[in-house]
């Protein structure tokens, strides 16, 4: 949500768009931010729709169970009438709809309105090419039993392989025939009838599989605007500011340059409580400064803390990743490689020692490791536990003379993110030119 909110602040700075959100009621509170910074916003506040599968209050959890996940995203249908409603009864109806890719029923309700729909995608252009081709032509396991084995794309560039566990949750969870199943599938189908496609993402990180997309979408409207996270945006964004976050900031101010590691991993995984010893007893041999953005529920050893006082941090709520990522003494992220998280660790010239687990994440982190060259791998898995020494040697080695050569390509890599969102860069084209598109089909 952070990103399409992202992207509706970089619209509404054109005259020439006037931007609504829609939000479901309890969701609100995320468009603070947004409203703050752009008055010009209008929300439109929608109740969440009645579906008995989920449980109240899952609406904004972050607890979400990948059976519910599937229900989510079922449920969200629910909005097609209310919206359908509001459309048309506005004085100003819409000229174009912008939703995400788990929204694929906006497709036909774009149709309806006899306006354009847009699909904006949080995930990279690699995952999305990878999620086209599963849905498209739905590989299959030739061993049902083996986790491991290897799901091969030839139709994308440079032919990458998955381990079927490297998958989308949602298509591995796929039965032919169940309605849900059927449902998502639909949706993600009808988002390949799109009539433009907006990406989180920079041409100089994944050209290749943009220029992919625009001939297997059949279309030159693909647009690459990120990074959309802005690095002199509200300390808020995300999360309310909090006097911990105050904190940390000062202990980062006391830090060397180029000498912490952040550690986290996202909003919706809390570590096993091996997982949390396993990585606590590997910070803890690296003698590395850190700071550990442990989610609530992360069974952080007792005496940790004490233990490590003075050089590492554990920060149990919401922390400003985009500003601690932006701290100069930051060098380093140990990440689950969500995208927002790899494009705000490049747009700050961080690199990033990943531990993909899940989602689009598995094909995030060959991005960073494989491509672009700005991070090495740590390890992989939701459930995975990690040998600490080895957590201790990749975190150590993240700030030493070894690995120079990540910091060097991820501080090369954030000048290219830069200037790409600037002055005649690649995004900053591709949102002009997007913007001018949108308004040749208002005036028709």
């Amino acid at each position: 949500m952070l990103s399409l909110l992202d992207l509706a602040h970089l619209l509404s700075s054109h005259a020439r768009v006037a931007v609504t959100v829609a939000v479901t009621t309890k969701n609100r509170p995320l468009l603070d931010s947004l409203l703050s910074r752009s008055p010009a916003v209008v929300p439109l506040v929608l109740p969440f729709p009645d579906y008995p599968a989920l449980p109240p209050g899952l609406e904004n959890s972050k607890d979400l169970h990948p059976a519910f996940f599937r229900s989510l995203i079922h449920a969200l249908a629910g909005l097609r009438d209310p919206l359908l409603r509001w459309a048309r009864s506005t004085p100003q109806p819409p000229t174009a709809i912008i939703s995400d890719l788990f929204l694929g029923w906006t497709t036909d309700l774009a149709a309806e309105l006899g306006v354009p729909r847009l699909t904006f995608s949080p995930s990279g252009a690699l995952a999305v090419a990878v999620s086209n081709v599963l849905w498209r032509r739905m590989p299959q396991r030739s061993n049902v039993d083996d986790p491991d084995c290897p799901i091969s794309f030839p139709e994308i560039s440079s032919s990458p392989v998955f381990p079927w566990r490297h998958l989308s949750m949602l298509y591995r969870t796929y039965k032919q025939g169940e309605p849900i199943s059927e449902f998502i599938k639909e949706g993600f189908l009808s988002n390949n009838a799109s009539w433009g496609f907006v990406f989180n993402t920079f041409a100089d990180l994944e050209m290749v599989y943009l220029d992919h997309l625009r001939k297997d979408l059949g279309t030159p409207r693909v647009w690459a605007v990120g990074p959309l996270a802005p690095p002199d945006g509200p300390a808020e964004r995300g999360g309310a500011s909090s006097a911990v976050a105050c904190e940390m900031m000062e202990w980062l101010d006391r830090c060397p340059d180029d000498s912490v590691v952040l550690v986290c991993f996202g909003s919706q995984h809390v570590m096993a409580p091996p997982q949390a010893k396993a990585l606590a007893a590997g910070l803890e041999r690296s003698g590395a400064r850190f700071v550990w953005c442990a989610r609530g529920g992360t069974a952080v050893p007792v005496g940790f803390e004490e233990r490590v006082a003075g050089r590492g941090l554990v920060v149990r709520e919401w922390a400003p990743q985009v500003a601690i990522l932006g701290h100069r003494a930051v060098a380093a992220f140990l990440t689950h490689c969500g995208w927002n998280s790899v494009l705000e660790a490049v747009a700050a010239g961080v690199a990033m020692l990943t531990w993909p687990m899940g989602a689009d994440q598995f094909m995030n982190a060959k991005v960073v490791v494989e491509e672009a060259g700005v991070g090495v791998a740590l390890c992989e898995g939701a459930d995975a536990v990690p040998d600490p020494d080895e957590v201790a040697r990749v975190v150590a080695e993240s700030l030493g003379l070894s690995g120079k050569e990540s910091r060097d390509r991820a501080k090369e890599q954030s000048q290219k993110a830069l200037a790409a969102v600037k002055g005649v860069g690649s995004s900053r084209r591709d949102l002009d030119e997007m913007v001018a598109e949108l308004s040749k089909l208002a005036v028709n």
